[in-house]
């Protein structure tokens, strides 16, 4: 029975994770294994990855198979690496102290790397939001000095049709002062045309009255 160290997919649609398994070749992906060590997050930045370190690294001096993504993980979490320390110490390439402090000084530099990449992705989101506020500042800025210059606009026709309402009635009784005399220059001559024929009807009687009669 050929034995391997796979995913099983959990969690919902978009948000899945995954339990890392220890089961038999031939069952589903999602189907019955023979134990869990571990569990494996891709949705967070970075990854977050638990394991059972001692049980991993069990299984592989076992014989049993990581495929590709638990190799990395294995990888990552530092399983393979003691794995061929353990077995150079068996080989007699160097002793357990030296396989021992080899291990430590590389979780260090995997600490480190860790470190550097949080730090990294922590950098560049304060980065994002820093330019994001930018963009935002320039649109309110923007916004501002729109509405001023519409309130501009608004406060120069108001003032404009206030001028001429003003003007309008300054000039309205100058324009009534005006119009007067010529009413009366238009009215006097009136006048005197009807006057006129009375003047002259009793003219017209007395010469009628001095014709000699026949």
């Amino acid at each position: 029975m050929a034995v391997k160290i796979r995913l099983a997919r959990k969690g919902r649609k978009k948000l899945a994770f995954y339990h890392i398994v220890v089961a038999d070749s031939r069952s589903p992906r999602d189907g019955r294994y023979i134990e869990k060590i571990g569990s494996y997050n891709p949705v967070t930045n970075p990854a977050s990855i638990e394991l059972d370190f001692d049980k991993a690294l069990g299984w592989l001096q076992n014989g049993a198979l990581p495929t590709d993504t638990c190799r990395a993980i294995l990888s990552y979490k530092g399983v393979l690496i003691k794995k061929h320390l353990l077995e150079g110490v068996k080989k007699g390439a160097f002793d357990e102290a030296e396989a021992t402090k080899r291990f430590e000084e590389w979780l260090k530099q995997n600490e480190a790397k860790i470190e550097a990449k949080k730090s990294g992705l922590e950098k560049s989101q304060d980065d994002e939001l820093g330019k994001r506020l930018t963009v935002e500042k320039r649109v309110n800025e923007a916004r501002v000095a729109k509405l001023a210059k519409r309130n501009a606009a608004l406060a120069a026709k108001a003032a404009a049709g206030d001028k001429a309402e003003t003007l309008a009635e300054e000039v309205a009784p100058v324009a009534e002062a005006a119009q007067e005399p010529v009413a009366e220059a238009v009215q006097e001559p009136a006048a005197e045309a009807v006057q006129e024929p009375v003047a002259e009807a009793p003219a017209s009687d007395a010469v009628a009255e001095d014709k000699p009669q026949e």
